[in-house]
């Protein structure tokens, strides 16, 4: 299973954390509202399941949610720090999520 966002295919979305993998990665926390996905956060991390499950974002998640959360990962182990961050920009530019204010 997997959905485009942006030029990327991401792995997912899922509902459940439990299907993450604690690898380096960029992950899009997702809501959908009948049939549509809408991009609230983006966000990268070298540990993408532990990151989502301890996140301080978490409560604007289901703030700005009224559907069902979702969480879909590039998973990036070829790149380091700097490359996950330019691609996190890179898709913060192209959506500006609700939740993705730093």
């Amino acid at each position: 299973m997997s959905i485009t966002i942006g030029q990327y295919q991401f792995d997912g979305p899922y509902t459940h954390k439990s299907s993450l993998q604690d690898s380096s990665g960029i992950y899009a926390i997702l809501c959908e509202v009948s049939g549509k996905y809408h991009v609230l956060d983006i966000g990268e991390s070298a540990t993408v399941k532990t990151r989502v499950e301890t996140h301080d974002r978490a409560d604007c998640w289901k703030r700005n949610c009224k559907g069902t959360l979702y969480v879909a990962v590039l998973y990036t182990p070829n790149k380091q720090s700097t490359g996950r961050m330019l691609i996190e920009q890179e898709l913060r530019d192209l959506y500006n999520p609700v939740c993705g204010k730093r």
